[in-house]
């Protein structure tokens, strides 16, 4: 009976669009649509009903001894961090470690960035190395040979290798003007590029260095978590510089 039941023809459902005058207010609200919005108001009202009746029901005079520890901001209460309770010295260890870890890699990456860029920055507005080369066929011509002429511009513009104007356009003042507003706006491109560089370059090399002293004093931090008796140095017996510790000599076997 089942498999006639699915053959037999069904009615289409579908749902009820918006209608074409109401299409500014969005898609028209479907009845799973209201049971969620209902079932999150109620739940909301439920929890303010909830602390509304602590509130009423509670007693001024309520003590207990870990309101002498506890602190308030703005009238919110401020909880106390127990993160350093909840680890072992040795999982604490540990957890510095792989910090150390991450921020050596960092520092690393940091630094062959850097050399990179180091290499690469010198290169921006150098001269091309690439080279016009002009075949002849005997040496006669190629000495007679005149760049000048060969390539149908001034002589002052044969270094140029980009936007090099023609004789005929030279005697053309709106091409001249063209041809050095190009040139303007091309070593403009280029030294904005360049200052571009060097402002990451210099941003790189300030993020590699905080990486190295972070990942440095992290691990002084692990060193002194460490086994071993040790004692705290007083700045005059530490060179001038506080937090210095020494380590018992123990024989190594």
């Amino acid at each position: 009976m089942s498999s006639l039941r699915n053959a037999a023809k069904r009615t289409q459902h579908k749902e009820r669009a918006q209608p074409a005058a109401r299409r500014k207010v969005g898609l028209l609200e479907k009845h799973k649509d209201y049971v969620l919005r209902a079932q999150d108001f109620h739940k909301k009202e439920a929890t303010i009903k909830q602390l509304r009746r602590k509130a009423e029901e509670r007693n001024p005079d309520e003590f207990y001894y870990g309101m002498e520890q506890a602190r308030t901001a703005g009238g919110v209460h401020i909880q106390r961090s127990t993160e350093a309770n909840k680890y072992t010295q040795d999982e604490l260890r540990l957890m510095k470690t792989q910090d150390v870890n991450y921020l050596a890699l960092k520092a690393q990456a940091e630094a062959k960035k850097v050399e990179r860029m180091q290499q690469s920055l010198h290169l921006i507005g150098a001269p091309a190395a690439n080279q016009h080369v002009v075949f002849v066929d005997e040496d006669e011509e190629a000495e007679r040979f005149d760049a000048a002429r060969h390539f149908d511009t001034a002589s002052e513009l044969l270094e140029r290798s980009y936007n090099r104007p023609r004789l005929a356009q030279l005697a053309n003042a709106q091409a001249v003007s063209g041809a050095a507003e190009g040139a303007a706006r091309t070593v403009a491109q280029l030294e904005k590029k360049r200052g571009g560089a060097y402002r990451e370059l210099l941003q790189r090399q300030q993020r590699q260095q905080q990486l190295g002293a972070l990942a440095q004093q992290m691990a002084y931090n692990k060193q002194v978590m460490g086994k071993g008796r040790k004692r705290k140095l007083q700045p005059e017996e530490g060179g001038g510089l506080s937090g210095v510790f020494r380590w018992k000599a123990e024989r190594k076997r």
